[in-house]
C-alpha cells in the first residue's frame, strides 16, 4: 500500500491514481454538496462511500480545500463539532454548485468514453 501524488492511498489496485488524477476537487465538492462538513468528516465520508478504496490524506485534502476556497467554490466557518471541538466547516457556494455540475458532466463524458474503449471487442 502506498500514497500517490494526490495523497490518496493506493490499496493495491494497479494504478488508481491514473483515473483519480484531477478528480479530488470533484470528490470534495460532491461530498459537501448536501451539507457542510469539516475536513476530517470529508475524508471519512469519501472513505466510507468508496468502501475504503479511496482514502484521502490530510496532506492532499487541506491544500485542495484551501485551493477550492481561493477559487470561490467553497466557503468556510469555524463551528463546534458533535464532539465539542472547534473545526472549520466547508460548504459549497453558488459558484461551487455550478462548478460541481461542470465537473460531473466532464466526469460522465470521461468515464463513458473509457467504458466504450474497455468494452470494445
Amino acid at each position: 500500500m502506498g500514497v500517490n501524488d494526490l495523497g490518496i492511498i493506493d490499496l493495491g489496485m494497479s494504478k488508481p491514481s491514473d483515473l483519480i488524477q484531477g478528480t479530488l476537487d470533484l470528490l470534495i465538492l460532491k461530498t459537501i454538496s448536501l451539507e457542510p462538513k469539516h475536513g476530517w468528516a470529508i475524508a471519512k465520508r469519501i472513505e466510507q462511500v468508496t468502501k475504503d478504496v479511496l482514502q484521502v490524506t490530510q496532506g492532499a485534502l487541506y491544500p485542495a480545500l484551501h485551493r477550492l476556497e481561493q477559487q470561490g467554490w467553497i466557503s468556510s466557518e469555524w463551528k463546534e463539532t458533535d464532539t465539542g471541538r472547534e473545526a472549520k466547516f466547508y460548504r459549497l457556494t453558488r459558484a461551487g454548485r455550478a462548478q460541481l455540475e461542470r465537473e460531473l458532466e466532464q466526469w460522465e463524458r470521461l468515464s463513458s468514453a473509457v467504458g466504450l474503449v474497455i468494452r470494445m471487442v
